[in-house]
């Protein structure tokens, strides 16, 4: 039984009423529908198979008002601000058997308590391909370049972003001083609540220094305003008053002279790392990859790049991202990071590969040091 709710006056109501009064109405609902006064402290019900909205317009409730909203259909319902502002911890796009309570704070503002956890959404941008991690369906959006996220259905996204790698430092003209190796381009994981389309910006990677010049930064990656990640550290040339590896999401190697130092990361461990020193007249310090630090030279030999990430976790498969460049050397250069970072040199040092986030190699006397390579940005939702 269900209490004869609003109460009108002078109704007398029976025993089986009162003890029915937690039982709330159902208004059920098939379509899009606009909620009026009357379904304060009832249970709007929707139920189709197909998208619905549910509208919330102000100068209609009051405060301390509430409403009850349930889905029951397999297709989303939303609940839309019309004219009343709508505010929510969790998601206001409702899938089947999702709900939660509507409280007016005002007649102008009410928030949404759900009873659901916020569900993954829907979008189009890059390249898309099917995935499975750890038993789990995904669709993944891969993005090597400038373009949008196109947001189909609001939700949650996990996101994956590195980067621009740095440039890797050319040696010293007149002498055997090897340069540094560039820092990777940092990264940046996390799973975000999105309902709106969402500019991706994919950093470039930093170039190499020419001969007496240190490698020059990589570019910050971007999702939105939000998301946000740094590029690695050039590393150092001979330019004067350029003493140190470069500090950025990963720190630059340092060139093999006398006080000049390692850069360090800007952003803390959970980024990147430093890259590593050089050797007074010798080799230059590998760059700071995404999980490890850059090698320290020994000798006239350059030091091996930090060591990058394994997205595979992420993408399903094994593939590393974000190796830090090797530092020259006039014996032997540093190998570049996870095989993805350029390696160091005993002449040129080698360009990271584009899309791996990666440091260029070191360069070695007369030498240029390696580009960098650009970044790049993983998007992926449950299927």
């Amino acid at each position: 039984m269900t209490t004869p709710f609003p109460f009108v006056a002078n109704t007398v109501l029976t025993a089986a009423q009162l003890n029915a009064i937690t039982t709330l109405p159902v208004n059920a609902k098939t379509a899009n529908y606009t909620l009026v006064v009357g379904d304060v402290g009832q249970r709007v019900q929707m139920t189709s198979a197909s998208s619905t909205t549910i509208t919330v317009n102000t100068g209609i409730f009051s405060q301390g008002d509430t409403i009850w909203i349930q889905n029951m259909g397999a297709g989303t319902c939303t609940i839309t601000s019309g004219t009343c502002t709508v505010s929510t911890a969790s998601s206001l796009a409702l899938a089947q058997y999702g709900g939660g309570t509507l409280v007016f704070q005002s007649a102008s503002a009410a928030t949404f308590f759900s009873q659901q956890a916020a569900t993954y959404g829907t979008a189009t941008g890059g390249s898309s391909s099917s995935i499975t991690v750890s038993g789990t369906n995904y669709t993944l959006l891969t993005f090597t370049a400038d373009a949008t996220l196109t947001v189909t259905k609001a939700g949650l996204f996990d996101v994956l972003l590195f980067g621009g790698g740095a440039g890797g430092s050319s040696g010293q003209t007149a002498t055997t001083r090897a340069g540094g190796g560039g820092g990777a381009g940092a990264k940046l994981q996390a799973t975000v609540y999105l309902s709106a389309n969402q500019a991706v910006t994919v950093g470039a990677g930093g170039s190499g220094g020419a001969p007496d010049n240190g490698g020059t930064s990589g570019f910050l990656t971007s999702v939105g305003t939000n998301l946000v990640i740094l590029g690695g550290g050039g590393g150092v040339g001979d330019q004067p008053l350029q003493f140190e590896g470069r500090s950025m999401g990963t720190g630059g190697g340092a060139q093999g002279q006398t006080g000049r130092g390692n850069g360090s990361t800007l952003l803390g461990t959970n980024f990147g790392y430093n890259g590593g020193t050089g050797v007074n007249n010798g080799g230059g310090g590998g760059g700071g990859g995404t999980t490890a630090v850059g090698a320290n030279a020994v000798t006239t030999t350059g030091g091996a790049g930090g060591a990058g990430y394994d997205v595979g976790a992420f993408i399903s498969g094994s593939l590393f991202k974000g190796g830090g460049g090797g530092g020259g050397g006039s014996t032997a250069g540093g190998a570049g990071g996870s095989s993805v970072g350029g390696a160091g040199s005993t002449t040129t040092g080698s360009a990271a590969a584009a899309n791996t986030a990666s440091g260029g190699g070191g360069g070695n006397g007369a030498f240029s040091g390696g580009n960098g390579g650009s970044g790049i940005v993983y998007v992926r939702f449950k299927s």
